[in-house]
């Protein structure tokens, strides 16, 4: 452990973190760099410095990261449609990548030979943040305290800060909520506690973000999304930046009672967890996406682009963004996302995201072909009766065969 000189440290500057900076000095004999992200989990970060300062940290980094988050991460995601296992809009997961990609970053910077996290063991985002360290910088050395150390619960944290005199605020600690929460600009999740019994429902005081859909307003909300090459740039047709974009619908969506999920989902680890997300925003941009891409997007690259969503949904979740398939598959997305530009009109209304309207420059619907009214000889239906026999062709030569198809 001695050829470890300096640890970047993932410091949220709560109680498993700060356990974590004097334990590894004291494990590891190094110096630690504390790393604090702000990527819109609601809370003051600022606090962590003066934390860190009390610890005796000299190189401190606190990072509004909001807005490469929304702009490299989750809108790269959302032009796919991405969705989970058919549900979950990977919060967490998208999260990660940027956080390890900034810890390397510092490591470079400072000349760390190691970075340090708080994930558990039994939990994906060990993976993510190595998945991605090591990605960017393979030589570098993880840290994963809780797969080494011998403090297995929250009483023995509590101790250790009373007999390492690590600064705690113990009051606060014992009132901190029961469930394990992950914040960002993108969602809020919660874990354990009752959660952990899958038939439990959860507590209506467990949600931070969004009413019930039964207390939402009894009217409606109409919004307008204009998109360009598949990222919102403007909400009611006011020009946002990515992250004010998400904050923006996280809390149109919130009041009203939109973005609420209840998952019991496959860990890439092996087990199976069950988590409660809150995603108004995201909520409202998957069916927004899908909306525009619906008028622009030529029908065999929709089909290919749904085709391909789980597994680049698998790929974020199981912590492989910086990867080349990844990449890979960016590319394509990113190719098909050319045309997708437009406005989409939403009513919000009760926990329910409903399109309205859609109109697009770029929009492959045409009125003259598609009407029940005279189309004046735009489409010729007589067209049809060649192009169901050829296609019907394979199951009429299996027929005349004695194939049995029933």
């Amino acid at each position: 452990m001695s050829d470890v000189n300096k640890v970047v440290l993932a410091y949220s500057g709560g109680l498993d973190t700060s356990v974590i900076v004097r334990w590894l000095q004291d494990t590891y004999n190094c110096e630690v760099v504390t790393f604090t992200a702000d990527i819109g989990q609601g809370e003051e970060v600022e606090p962590a410095r003066a934390k860190a300062e009390a610890m005796g940290i000299k190189e401190i980094y606190i990072d509004d990261l909001r807005e490469e988050f929304v702009r490299d991460f989750v809108f790269p995601m959302f032009r796919a449609n991405t969705v989970y296992e058919g549900e979950y809009l990977l919060g967490t997961s998208i999260a990660r990548p940027l956080i390890a990609k900034r810890l390397i970053e510092i490591a470079n910077e400072t000349g760390a030979s190691a970075i340090s996290h708080g994930a558990t063991g039994k939990g994906n985002d060990q993976v993510r943040f190595e998945l991605g360290a090591y990605a960017l910088k393979p030589g570098i050395q993880v840290i994963a305290p809780w797969r080494e150390w011998d403090l297995g619960s929250r009483e023995s944290l509590m101790n250790y800060c009373a007999e390492h005199d690590i600064p705690v605020d113990f009051a606060n600690a014992k009132k901190k909520s029961p469930y394990s929460m992950d914040a960002n600009l993108l969602h809020i999740s919660y874990e354990g506690d009752l959660l952990e019994d899958p038939w439990a429902e959860p507590e209506e005081d467990m949600w931070r973000w969004s009413v019930s859909p039964e207390a939402a307003p009894d009217e409606a909300t109409y919004i307008e999304l204009t998109y360009e090459k598949g990222d919102i740039v403007a909400i009611n047709g006011e020009t946002m930046s990515p992250a004010t974009v998400l904050e923006t619908l996280n809390k149109i969506g919130g009041a009203n009672g939109i973005g609420r999920d209840d998952i019991v989902e496959n860990r890439y680890v092996g087990m199976k967890s069950r988590g409660c997300y809150e995603t108004p925003g995201g909520t409202i941009m998957l069916k927004a996406h899908r909306a525009i891409e619906s008028l622009t997007l030529d029908r065999e690259v929709t089909h290919l682009k749904d085709e391909l969503m789980p597994r680049y949904a698998k790929i974020i979740y199981n912590g492989y963004w910086w990867s080349p398939e990844r990449k890979m598959l960016q590319a394509a997305i990113d190719e098909s996302q050319q045309v997708v530009n437009g406005v989409v009109k939403l009513r919000l209304y009760k926990g329910n995201v409903i399109v309205a309207g859609r109109q697009s420059e770029d929009s492959l619907f045409d009125e003259s072909i598609a009407t029940f009214e005279d189309d004046e000889g735009a489409y010729n239906q007589a067209d049809a009766e060649g192009f169901i026999k050829l296609n019907a062709l394979r199951m009429r030569i299996a027929a005349n065969k004695g194939r049995d198809l029933l």
